[in-house]
């Protein structure tokens, strides 16, 4: 691969378009290509710099009083015929009036629902990369970079590789054991991936800025494994498994009481 046919993948790569092997195949081109890497920390810090707060509007609640009252003045007569006797024009001037408040209405509805289909999109997008990820490591010999059983260990490795060190708990009393860690890619950003052990199963665990998702604390089964997220202030997490919903939902929640006690 060279880097004239890097270009276009590289933003493929961010927007999680690529399949298992084309990933891995420009993953290893920027790890030796200082410039692809270079144009690829770009692309990422432009990408959170138009994801951030300030980059966001929301209207402020007045705004559909103040839409209402301009609306009634700005409808212009439309041309008619004389009114026969007895015609109601306050009655009709209300029918133009609701007419247009339900144009306004179906738009808003419609923007609501465009946002609502991005979410869900990206909420796809996001369980599609998690469970490529997990499949990746569990078939491959990368499951772990760092060999950690403690937080004393995991932590720290972490700090210079992203741009946020995510907590890593300890579950080893709840039945989940720290195996290590790894940095991996899921929408197309790099996360963390802390990998636990339950029985003879493997858990990913992938937490970064990135894969924050909107279903709070659930699991579902995607491709045969159960998938868990949360999220808490501007992290997401996201855990994937072959373990039953059920022990996948235990360690969620457990993970979670723990990351909200501030362990």
């Amino acid at each position: 691969m060279i880097c004239e046919s890097t270009g276009d993948l590289l933003h493929a790569l961010l927007d999680g378009e690529l399949d298992a092997s084309s990933t891995r195949g420009v993953e290893a081109h920027v790890a030796r290509c200082a410039q692809c890497a270079r144009e690829l920390r770009e692309y990422r810090w432009m990408r959170r710099a138009l994801a951030a707060p300030s980059m966001s509007y929301q209207a402020p609640a007045g705004l559909r009083q103040r839409l209402t009252g301009a609306v009634a003045p700005a409808l212009p007569a439309p041309p008619a015929p004389a009114a026969p006797a007895g015609a109601n024009g306050p009655a009709r001037r209300s029918t133009l009036l609701g007419l247009a408040m339900g144009g306004i209405l179906s738009t808003a509805l419609a923007a609501c629902l465009m946002v609502f289909v991005a979410q869900k999109q990206e909420d796809q997008r996001i369980v599609g990369d998690a469970v490529s990820a997990h499949l990746r490591s569990v078939q491959g010999q990368h499951l772990v970079e760092v060999q950690a059983t403690d937080q004393d260990t995991a932590k720290p490795w972490f700090d210079g590789r992203l741009d946020v060190v995510p907590p890593v708990i300890d579950l080893r009393q709840q039945g989940f054991t720290l195996v290590g860690c790894r940095v991996d890619y899921v929408n197309g950003a790099p996360a963390a991936a802390i990998v636990y052990q339950r029985s003879d199963h493997v858990i990913n665990l992938f937490v970064s800025q990135a894969v924050k998702s909107g279903n709070g604390g659930t699991v579902e089964k995607v491709q045969g494994l159960s998938v868990w997220h949360w999220s808490q202030s501007d992290l997401g997490f996201v855990a994937v498994s072959d373990v039953s919903g059920e022990e996948l939902q235990e360690f969620g929640d457990e993970l979670a009481a723990a990351v909200k006690a501030g362990a």
